[in-house]
This record gives structure tokens, C-alpha cells and sequence, in this order.
């Protein structure tokens, strides 16, 4: 079955912008979550489907090669004989975290279910942008960032009760856990703010971190980088987010890539590019240069009579993809360097050079004049 255009997923023109595209991914990913829809696989499948029609437009690279290549921008085949990076998609429940932020809760808020406050809560996720080098994203690497975040606190073991003490029914609602306001005619049901819906208050909070149960705490994590990750990759540290609520199970860590430029090479997915000057004589006579590569030097032959701009492959010595289909390829474009700071004796010799050429020496420019000439005519 041929896979929909990503914009028409998302129900926008070609040229929309990117407030637009998370405007019209909030209103759609709502209305097919699963949560509002139990048991519906087609909505399912449309949440899904918007998940990656998403990530794909809202990714400046992405969407650049979706614009040019389609769907087979992102086909793991195609990619790896092409180029394209990106790394595939992410889990749709990830991004939906992602657009509208927070944790557990922000699902109760929006499908109109109420959140059981004396239950265990999961943790709200986080999000920590990571800045790395280009040669740490290209070949991969390890490293070790400090997160603060509230966890569990150690003297009452996350119960926010002190030792010995117990919970009493809630003064304030009786233990109904909402408040009745009566305005006119009628009667506005709120959560009661003095035991946030529990209906039972702590006789006596712990004094380490007042009844929260948690407290903040910086934290050292690891992370494995793998080899061909790029701006906008996200990497996931399960259990790393914030710490549950009355025993609830810790949220998760997103961790956002950031690449730093390269002063000599330049990434296109998995390709590189870089540019590397060669003197006239070079050009001219032919030579074996030195290039740079990821790895180290590599060299390559260029033929007499190289001119500006020409390009050369190295094969395989570009990006390592990210989900392990091989390397791209390494570009190189040459760029003749004209001399400059000449000396007397070193202009004389041009000069004498250019008095033994005929227009066989030049033949581009040969053929240009050629060609201007026919305009005038």
C-alpha cells in the first residue's frame, strides 16, 4: 500500500510554515491519540501515520530531502546509496511527549479523565539539548552530562510522611478532594487546594523535603552517542526523567543533539564535502594531493589540466549511517588558488608564460569568446 503525502497527513499546503505544520500536528495527534480512542486500530494508525508525517516537516533536513526524494528520502535503502541521513523515526508517543511537553498528566488534562491523586504518578520527562562536535557526531562517542531533577528523597523514601506520622482526612473537603463553589444558580466542582484532590492531608510532612516527597538533585548520566547522528537526533534514557510520586515509576530523559559546525567539511546526510585549494602548476601539470578525511589523510591523483570546481569521490569515506547501512561519500572540489604577492622576477616569468600560449592553451575561454561573439551579431 503506497504510504500518503506527509502534508496531506497533515492536512497543509506545500509552503506552510513551521508554526503552521505543529499547529495542525496538535489538533490531529488530540484527535487520534489511543487514550481517546481505546481499541480503534484506524485511529491508531492515523496517530502513527502523523508521528512521522511530523518529524519528517518539522525537520529542516528532513523535509529538504522529502521536498526532493518523497518517502524514499527516508527508505533505509535508498538512503544508504544516496546519502540522506535522519536515522528513521521516532516512536509517536516520543514526539507527542515532545510537542506538548510534561509527563503522565498532560494526557489526563486533555482527554477529560481525572488523574487518581492518592495513585502513584509516573514522572514527567525531560529534555536536555546537548551540544557535540562534528567529529564526536560523525564517529561516535561517549559522553557524561549533569541533569537536576527532583528525586525520590532518601529520609521518608519518597512517601513525604515523617517517620511515625500518618495521614488525616483533608479539613477542607472532607475527604471528598474537590471543593463546591456555589455562584448564582450554580455550583463549580474544583480540586481542593489544600490536599490537591488527595482528600487526606500529612499530620506530619517530612521535614527534608516537606511533604513533596521529592527534592532536587543533581546527577551524573552517561550517554552513548552513536556514530552518524545529526542535528535534531533525540536519544532516550529510559527511567533518567524526573522521579515518580508516591512510588510511581520515574519519567524518561530526551536528550536533543545539537552539531557544532566543521571548519572544513560540510555534511549533506551521510555525504561530506570539503573543498581543497591546489596551485596553478598543480592544476595545470597534474599531482597527487593530500586530503583530509575523518580518519586521517587520504590521496588522490588529479589530471593535468584539472579546472576550478571539479569534483572527485572518495568512496565510503563520508558518514557512517546511523542505522548501520555503511558510509556515505567524501566530495572533493577543487579550488585553483591564483597567486598573489608577486615579485618582479616571478611576474616576468608569467608574463613570458603567457607569450608563448595560443588559444589551444585556453580552450574554455576559447570557446566562451566564441559564443559572445554571436550575441552581437
Amino acid at each position: 500500500m503506497a504510504k500518503r503525502d506527509y502534508y496531506e497527513i497533515l492536512g497543509v499546503p506545500r509552503d506552510a510554515d513551521d508554526e503552521a505544520i505543529k499547529k495542525a500536528y496538535r489538533k490531529l495527534a488530540l484527535k487520534f491519540h489511543p487514550d481517546k480512542n481505546p481499541g480503534n486500530k484506524a485511529a491508531e494508525e492515523s496517530f502513527k501515520e502523523l508521528g512521522e508525517a511530523y518529524e519528517a516537516l518539522s525537520d529542516p533536513q528532513k523535509r529538504a530531502a522529502y521536498d526532493q526524494y518523497g518517502h524514499a528520502a527516508f527508505d533505509a535503502r535508498a538512503r544508504a546509496g544516496r546519502g540522506f541521513g535522519g536515522g528513521g523515526f521516532h516512536d509517536p508517543f516520543e514526539i507527542f511527549r515532545e510537542v506538548f511537553g510534561g509527563g503522565g498528566s498532560i494526557f489526563d488534562d486533555f482527554f477529560g479523565s481525572r488523574h487518581d491523586p492518592t495513585q502513584p504518578q509516573r514522572g514527567d520527562d525531560l529534555r536536555y539539548d546537548l551540544e557535540i562536535s562534528f567529529e564526536e557526531a560523525a564517529l561516535g562517542c561517549e559522553k557524561e552530562v549533569t541533569v537536576t531533577k527532583p528525586e525520590p528523597c532518601e529520609t521518608c523514601e519518597g512517601s513525604g510522611v515523617e517517620a511515625g506520622s500518618r495521614t488525616k482526612t483533608c479539613p477542607t473537603c472532607h475527604g471528598r478532594g474537590q471543593v463546591i463553589t456555589a455562584r448564582g444558580i450554580f455550583s463549580i466542582a474544583q480540586t481542593c487546594p489544600n490536599c490537591q484532590g488527595a482528600g487526606r492531608v500529612i499530620e506530619k510532612p517530612c521535614k527534608s523535603c516537606h511533604g513533596a516527597g521529592r527534592h532536587d538533585r543533581s546527577s551524573k548520566i552517561k550517554l552513548r552517542i552513536p556514530a552518524g547522528v545529526d542535528t535534531g537526533s533525540r536519544l532516550r534514557s529510559a527511567g533518567k526523567g524526573e522521579a515518580g510520586l508516591r512510588g510511581g515509576p520515574p519519567g524518561d530523559l530526551y536528550v536533543v543533539l545539537h552539531i557544532k559546525t566543521h571548519e572544513i567539511f560540510r555534511r549533506d546526510g551521510d555525504d561530506l564535502l570539503c573543498e581543497v585549494p591546489v596551485s596553478v602548476v598543480q592544476a595545470a601539470l597534474g599531482a597527487e594531493i593530500e586530503v583530509p578525511t575523518l580518519n586521517g589523510k587520504a590521496a588522490i591523483r588529479i589530471p593535468a589540466g584539472t579546472q576550478p570546481g571539479t569534483m572527485f569521490r572518495l568512496k565510503g569515506k563520508g558518514v557512517k549511517n546511523v542505522q548501520g547501512y555503511g558510509h556515505g561519500d567524501l566530495h572533493v572540489r577543487i579550488d585553483v588558488e591564483v597567486p598573489t604577492h608577486l615579485t618582479g622576477a616571478q611576474k616576468a616569468k608569467l608574463q613570458e608564460f603567457a607569450e608563448l600560449c595560443d588559444e589551444n592553451v585556453n580552450p574554455i575561454s576559447r570557446s566562451f569568446f566564441e559564443k559572445a561573439k554571436n550575441l552581437f551579431r
